[in-house]
């Protein structure tokens, strides 16, 4: 399906940790599988009492998909996980930064050394396309067209899509590739080993300037996202345009920013 190495890495997580419920039950076989085990199971997560209902979810969804697969493949005769509910997550708003807020964070790296023009071309480049920290670190020189102003971007299941860069970071973006030390790696952000930088690296990078800037909220580069997304909408585009430079898949997803945008 093309997933990220993170939603990989989870679904491998929630399918291993079923798998050991199932061995301390004496259950050595998935074809002696039974619908109350699956039951067992979530009781047994939220008697844990550290599993929020998203992370219950995703595991309910993880092992529904998993029983979906023997199945086509014929390790098991009968489903026992078709009649399994996904227990419903209650809507959380995304958090979101003012318009000041954001200028106040991006303005604040100071100086003209490479690592200084790196840290203000991503954070201007994070609010300017809304694109997640895995795209920003995943961009190499060949997905920037400095001439029409865009970037291509690999989204999630590996699908590309244009996003345009506004002007001030397309400047940023320009200052730092003309600044920065020749990589060990395609990828245009380096650290100072010249390889490429992580996406714990940009969340300490973000998290740095937010202090600086005497921003009081918890802010993360999902946040500059939620952030780009909600303004577009306040000054007036339109939710499919939103929803297409966002990358996502169904139109419900973006809807949840019509919350944040009342005015």
């Amino acid at each position: 399906k093309n997933y990220s190495y993170h939603t990989l890495r989870a679904y491998e997580t929630d399918i291993t940790q079923f798998i050991s419920f199932l061995k301390n039950r004496r259950i050595r076989s998935f074809r002696e599988v039974k619908y109350r085990d699956f039951l067992d199971f979530i009781s047994h997560l939220k008697d844990k009492g550290i599993y929020t209902e998203k992370s219950i979810s995703r595991k309910v969804a993880s092992i529904k998909a998993f029983f979906k697969f023997l199945a086509s493949r014929r390790f098991i005769s009968n489903n026992p996980a078709l009649l399994l509910y996904t227990p419903k997550v209650p809507e959380k708003l995304p958090s979101f930064l003012s318009e000041e807020e954001v200028v106040k964070i991006i303005e604040t790296p100071k100086g003209r050394s490479w690592q200084v023009l790196r840290d203000r071309a991503i954070l201007e480049l994070l609010y300017s396309t809304g694109i997640r920290v895995g795209e920003l670190i995943s961009l190499t020189m060949k997905d920037i067209n400095l001439l029409e102003e865009n970037v291509k971007v690999k989204g999630k299941g590996k699908k590309e899509r244009i996003v345009p860069v506004g002007g001030p970071a397309m400047k940023a973006l320009t200052e730092y590739i003309e600044a920065k030390p020749q990589g060990k790696t395609e990828k245009i952000f380096l650290n100072r080993y010249s390889k490429a930088l992580t996406d714990r690296s940009v969340e300490r990078l973000v998290d740095k300037y937010t202090k600086r800037a005497g921003v009081v909220k918890k802010v993360t580069p999902h946040t500059f996202r939620h952030s780009f997304a909600t303004h577009m909408l306040e000054r007036g585009a339109d939710l499919r345009t939103v929803q297409e430079l966002l990358g996502h898949e169904r139109i419900t997803t973006t809807q949840i920013y019509t919350h944040l945008t009342l005015e």
